[in-house]
């Protein structure tokens, strides 16, 4: 691999306006079929498999034409203090308001309170709920200025009014100011890191071209392979990390061989032969990683993963063809001045910090090991109680009126009332379909934790019945999940009795399923992921030991990241430095999205820092001293990388949004630990430990492995600093 893709290098630097001219053309035709493209399909949440979906899809095809596709709001009414809403001033501004709600012509319905006996027991407060008829993506400005109009004629009337529902939310920023300071601090790092501006802006252009290739291609491909643009979260998100690292990887490799003395055009080959080997092997962990998010079950979760591993393709392939090209634009500028200085002395192998650093662990490996082992396994305490839902409104800010009306309604009507069960009763194979709907209702409203039931609505054909059981807590409280599985429990003797089988659903019982069916998924998982990427790192570091240790640091970095999120966003410990305004269960999506990303970012650094020292092992050195090479060459490039990352992924914390506040925490955390834990002090303790066993293998997998040349052995004549690489090729062979 090392030969040809050294080979590519030469050829995509020496052709350097083909290369960029072929990828301009290519961004440019992909970004006209994205403009032409029809526009993608509405994002829809479906879970396949679950208690909740198969309700809803029998609602859907039993209860024709009343899908709740349409926006809906609710106006919340509170009294003044001492008065009621039923008070002649108080109601007249309330009906008021309703039927002002009503006139726009995007409105289906809208029921006063009073005549939909939706008034609180002490009367204090009162809610009316406006149907549209379309989604709340297509409302026009118009309709929703007549719902803020009509909620500040109330308000004017002297009653509090806030308006919960889908219509007025906005959809928050990723991040906000965070997100362009994250970008900043990023540039700021590639500029420290390289010395030189070209250097740093190269790896952010490569890393744009990159992501536009493959969000543009999905743009493109939305309306065919049914692909929303939600899809393109995670694929922008991923493409412009591992794009930008890839990149930092190439250049830096290609500063490092010049100032061994090479012509720019053969530091190009030998970069791209060495560094790039290790991106391609990079890339395929974090699309294995990726792809593997099919295992859960999730059509969305399904799409955004291959359409995310379709952008880091296309990352893979911008590395290793389009930044050798730029560098024969700049074959100069990219290198720092000082390098400048040394490129024609053959410099360039003084120690620095990453020497330092391997050194000071291999002096002490075993301190550091337990250190950093007993540290992670501290923070991956709280994950042990990870309570996994979806938080609603109770998690946005007070500042927004959607959460002023969730805490009016709990107040007003109970906890349970923000999150109903409803109950879906399939009567077509009952004696008396009439009576068994009341014998299930009556049931339902029995069971212990459910307040009220209202009466059930029946179909056209009579066979299946629709009701709501309000339960006495909030959604994302653990006694409503007990009270799912008690109503769900009760089912069998139920059908024994009256011949009527019922499912529960409803926003509540889709977040308990959700929750649970990803918690099911995430042991297979990770299993099928962690074992590819062990094969494939088998196959790179020809060494059993080496993905095995790469295997379990990544999984106690997982594990402590997720401890930190539960301890922050589930505990509130740090809640005001976070900007946490309400504790509560953490996203379902979280683990999984946490371990596929993460994944790929750790064998990012895994596969850079220790290809760099089985490099040196394999041509010579010693195994302690293979360590500092390997530290010494690559240390100040991982660590630039994950800063980026970090600067990146915080920025998201800044976001109004706690569940994009979660996933930028949950991520930061995640590379912070990974990188500088196990990958800079564990990984090297480790190998320090082990010496030569660590690049072990049994002679049967030595004869059944191929040989990928990671290290670029085939390329050592090329190189004044592996001149010796013919006369170790089977060194560790020998040695096992």
């Amino acid at each position: 691999m090392a030969t040809f893709l050294h080979r590519l290098g030469r050829l995509a630097f020496r052709r350097r306006w083909y290369a960029v001219f072929l990828w301009v053309a290519v961004l440019a035709a992909i970004g006209f079929g994205a403009v032409k493209a029809p526009a993608a399909p509405d994002d829809g949440f479906s879970m396949p498999g679950t208690e909740a979906q198969k309700a809803f899809d029998l609602m859907q095809q039993r209860f024709p034409g009343a899908s709740a596709d349409g926006a809906t709001a609710r106006l919340v009414f509170v009294a003044p203090n001492g008065q009621k809403v039923t008070a002649a001033e108080n109601r007249s501004a309330v009906e008021k308001a309703v039927r002002e709600a009503a006139g726009d012509p995007q409105v289906a319905s809208a029921v006063s309170p009073f005549t939909a006996h939706a008034v609180s027991e002490d009367a204090s407060t009162a809610y009316a709920t406006v149907t549209y008829k379309v989604k709340s993506d297509d409302l026009t400005d118009a309709a929703k200025t007549t719902l803020k109009d009509a909620a500040q004629r109330a308000r004017d009337a002297g009653l509090t009014v806030e308006v919960g529902g889908n219509v007025l939310a906005t959809r928050p920023s990723a991040g906000g100011a965070g997100e362009v300071i994250g970008v900043a601090i990023a540039a700021v790092v590639l500029l420290v890191t390289f010395g030189s501006l070209t250097a740093a802006g190269l790896p952010l252009i490569t890393a744009i071209i990159g992501v536009g290739v493959g969000v543009t291609s999905i743009i493109a491909l939305g309306s065919t392979l049914g692909l929303s643009m939600t899809t393109t979260t995670l694929a922008s998100m991923l493409g412009l990390a591992v794009g930008i690292d890839y990149a930092v990887f190439i250049v830096s490799r290609y500063r490092e061989e010049r100032a061994r003395g090479h012509a720019p055009e053969e530091a190009a080959g030998l970069a791209v032969g060495t560094a790039g080997s290790a991106v391609v092997f990079a890339g395929l962990t974090v699309v294995i990683a990726l792809a593997g998010l099919s295992l859960v079950g999730v059509p969305m979760l399904t799409k955004m993963g291959l359409a995310a591993a379709g952008t880091v393709v296309v990352a893979v392939l911008v590395a290793l063809t389009l930044v050798p090209p730029l560098l024969g634009f700049f074959p100069r500028a990219v290198l720092s001045r000082a390098a400048r200085r040394r490129a024609r002395t053959g410099g360039g192998d003084e120690p620095n910090g990453g020497t330092r650093w391997a050194r000071f662990v291999l002096r002490r490996p075993l301190p550091v090991l337990l250190l950093g082992v007993i540290g992670l396994g501290a923070l991956a305490v709280p994950a042990a109680h990870l309570n996994l839902g979806m938080p609603g409104d109770e998690a946005k800010p007070t500042s927004t009126t959607e959460r002023r009306a969730y805490d009016d309604l709990a107040k007003g009507f109970g906890a349970g009332f923000n999150g109903p069960l409803t109950v879906v009763v399939d009567a077509r194979n009952a004696r008396d379909p009439k009576a068994a709907v009341r014998a299930i209702t009556r049931k339902v409203g029995a069971t212990g934790g459910v307040v009220s039931v209202s009466p059930a609505r029946a179909n056209a054909a009579g066979d299946t019945a629709v009701f709501s059981a309000v339960p006495a807590t909030g959604p994302s409280d653990a006694r409503t999940k007990d009270l799912v599985h008690a109503i769900r429990a009760e089912r069998p003797a139920l059908e024994s009795a009256t011949g009527a089988t019922f499912e529960v659903t409803g926003a509540t019982a889709v977040n308990i399923d959700t929750a649970q069916k990803v918690q099911d998924s995430l042991i297979p998982y990770l299993a099928v992921v962690v074992g590819l990427a062990f094969l494939l790192l088998l196959v790179v570091f020809r060494s059993v030991l080496v993905p095995l240790k790469a295997a379990l640091g990544f999984l106690l970095s997982v594990l402590a990241a997720l401890g930190s999120v539960v301890a922050v966003f589930q505990w509130g410990w740090l809640d005001a430095l976070f900007g946490v305004d309400q504790p509560g269960p953490i996203m379902s999506m979280m683990p999984i999205f946490m371990v596929g990303i993460v994944f790929g970012l750790a064998m990012d650094y895994e596969v850079f820092l220790v290809s760099r020292t089985r490099e040196a092992y394999v041509h010579g050195e010693e195994p302690g001293q293979a360590v500092v090479s390997g530290f010494r060459h690559s240390a100040r490039v991982v660590v630039a990388a994950a800063l980026i990352m970090i600067a990146v992924f915080s920025g998201f914390v800044t976001a109004g949004e706690s569940m994009i506040k979660m996933i930028g925490f949950g991520l930061a955390a995640a590379v912070l630990l990974d990188a500088f834990v196990v990958r800079m002090a564990i990984v090297p303790a480790v190998l320090a430990l082990l010496g030569e066993r660590a690049w072990w293998l049994p002679r049967r997998l030595q004869k059944v492995l191929p040989r990928v040349d990671v290290e670029g052995e085939a390329l050592g004549g090329r190189s004044p600093a592996v001149s010796a690489a013919r006369r170790t090729t089977d060194r560790e062979s020998s040695r096992v």
